[in-house]
């Protein structure tokens, strides 16, 4: 699943493509994606109206469109789940399937993901690609979608300059959960996954199993400075593409070639040289040193 990085990566690269544009119309396959209004009536709705601007909130992809009066009255909201990505390009119909003209990840990987697509008025398109369908896309008036679990349970932004020491200490010292699952949790904090939580503990030199609540002030510390120090180094290398990720143009991201922790089971640990072990938890893997990261 993208995750902060990869999400940011996604919406700093489309705001500087498609804000100004209209959307022109709608194709999809798969209805199910579109969770609100029906797809019947998504093209009827949002046809016409011009893209404002483009944030994130935790994992989720903001689109802002107005109809040229109040620049916040629409809000498209998308989720890209586990395999979602969103591409910009220029598709073909054949057969009413998508296809890309070209060679490379967009026409050998994707095109038989695309399901919905929103054409643009510059002749280009924003399309939504995603191999297990588990993608969401919610479509309405701005402040009724803002306030949707969705958005409205998230955390704080862990890279948000608001959010101090102080204050991840206060969310983090209560619970009684690992801390892996707490890190991983958006109502505790906003976009970190499986991938970024091994990173942040591995360098913090915290055991993924231990409780929140057994951390001490001084290691509390040392995981707030990982999180901020690896989430802003994955985002300056623009995600991690160890499996599905790709930016709007299809490219992959960088930092998988820095990958500390994540999918290291039974390699050397870049620390000290012990071979790196992989746990099971909650249906997720994670990878540690069991000599850098001590289970007390």
């Amino acid at each position: 699943m993208p995750e902060l990085p990869e999400v940011q990566t996604i919406v700093d690269d489309l705001n500087k493509r498609i804000v100004g544009r209209k959307v022109a119309g709608v194709w999809y396959d798969w209805p199910k994606t579109i969770k609100k209004p029906k797809a019947t009536d998504l093209e009827k709705e949002i046809r016409g109206l011009k893209i404002e601007e483009i944030k994130r909130r935790g994992k989720n992809i903001l689109i802002y469109l107005s109809k040229g009066v109040d620049k916040s009255a629409y809000l498209l909201l998308i989720h890209l789940k586990m395999t979602g990505h969103l591409l910009y390009g220029n598709w073909q119909m054949k057969n009413n399937k998508p296809v890309f003209p070209g060679k490379g990840f967009l026409s050998e990987k994707v095109n038989s993901y695309i399901h919905l697509i929103f054409y643009l008025d510059n002749g280009l398109e924003l399309a939504l690609s995603d191999l297990r369908k588990f993608a969401k896309v919610i479509f309405g008036p701005a402040e009724e979608i803002e306030k949707l679990g969705e958005l409205h349970k998230i955390g704080p932004e862990p890279l948000n300059q608001s959010f101090k020491v102080g204050k991840f200490i206060s969310l983090i010292s209560p619970q009684r959960r690992k801390i892996k699952q707490v890190l991983m949790d958006p109502k505790v904090i906003a976009g970190i996954g499986n991938i970024y939580s091994d990173e942040i503990l591995w360098q913090a030199k915290i055991h993924p199993l231990r409780s929140a609540n057994s951390l001490k002030p001084e290691e509390l510390e040392k995981i707030y400075k990982s999180i901020r120090q690896i989430l802003e180094k994955a985002l300056k290398l623009r995600g991690t593409s160890v499996s599905d990720f790709r930016d709007p143009l299809g490219k992959p991201g960088l930092y998988g070639k820095k990958l500390l922790a994540y999918r290291r089971g039974g390699e050397p640990c870049l620390r000290c040289g012990v071979k790196m072990k992989r746990l099971k938890m909650g249906g997720r893997s994670s990878c540690y040193c069991s000599r850098c990261q001590i289970l007390k």
